[in-house]
């Protein structure tokens, strides 16, 4: 006796091409969502970069300024102070844990229809 899955190849083709269909599909949306994670985390590294290094530059230029004049200013302390914000902001977004759960639906709907071919071979084994 033939397990039910061949009966089903051999009897309805179409049902395992459209299941085969459906599963690259799951692949590609869960791919897209992982990129985009790591896309958006990446980007923020780089902004925390760029910003931490602006912050450095502007806090140099607010000392020689402040030293030069003699005198302190509100805005000396305000435009680096931006920068900094900024730097840690995506800096942060950059470095906290995020629960990636990256194929989580594939890895599921591979288990369940595992399990489902295991009732129709009648096997007990799961």
């Amino acid at each position: 006796m033939l397990h039910p899955i061949f009966s089903t190849v051999l009897g309805r083709p179409e049902l395992i091409a459209d299941h085969l269909a459906n599963y690259a599909a799951l692949i590609r949306e869960e791919s897209a969502l992982a990129s985009r994670a790591l896309i958006r985390r990446a980007l923020a590294g780089v902004i925390a970069a760029v910003s931490a290094m602006l912050a450095l530059g502007l806090i140099g230029i607010a000392v020689m300024l402040g030293v030069l004049h003699g005198s302190f200013h509100w805005v000396l302390v305000a435009v680096p102070g931006v920068a900094v914000a900024v730097a840690a902001l995506s800096a942060w977004l950059a470095t906290r844990p995020t629960e990636l759960n990256a194929f989580q639906d594939l890895s599921a709907q591979l288990d369940a229809d595992v399990r489902a071919l295991h009732l129709a071979g009648g096997s007990d084994a799961d």
